[in-house]
């Protein structure tokens, strides 16, 4: 099929349905080659209206500026256990819980709670950028990025 046969709004939707995390405007620009950010935009907002009044168990939203499909409840929380869960370590789920549970925590007060160990967790959980870190006197602030957001649906 040549490129101008390809309707837009489906190539969008199916940019969504291979993404395997939420993708932002200039993403799907550059994947769909549309080069108009008001296009794109003005079709995902079709996508969502059109997902959320389908009678369907899939939708589309939006975090922090970013797309992505997930599922209407209740169906979401019934196939849950089906999902891949995160590839982060007992102690790091622990201590990423205690952050999301008190954004914007200095690190020294979870190294207090939790430990020294808590400083591999910390730099795991930065790596994997569930969390952010900056500085904050002697020590650093941490809070929960938009990727944990999206990934854990919150």
């Amino acid at each position: 099929m040549p490129d101008q046969e390809i309707d837009s709004k489906k190539l969008v939707e199916a940019i969504l349905f291979m993404s395997q995390n939420a993708i932002s405007v200039a993403e799907i620009a550059k994947a769909s080659g549309i080069a108009s950010p008001g296009h794109i935009k003005s079709t995902l907002d079709q996508l969502i209206s059109e997902y959320g009044t389908k009678d369907t168990s899939l939708m589309i939203y939006s975090i922090a500026d970013k797309y992505m499909f997930g599922l209407k409840e209740p169906y979401s929380s019934k196939v849950s256990s089906l999902a891949n869960g995160p590839d982060l370590s007992r102690g790091a789920l622990r201590i990423l819980a205690y952050i999301s549970k008190n954004e914007d925590i200095v690190q020294s007060q979870v190294i207090k709670i939790f430990g020294t160990s808590a400083y591999d967790y910390i730099k795991e959980l930065t790596e994997k950028e569930f969390i952010e870190t900056k500085k904050a006197g002697r020590s650093k602030k941490i809070s929960t990025t938009p990727k944990f957001k999206e990934y854990f649906n919150v």
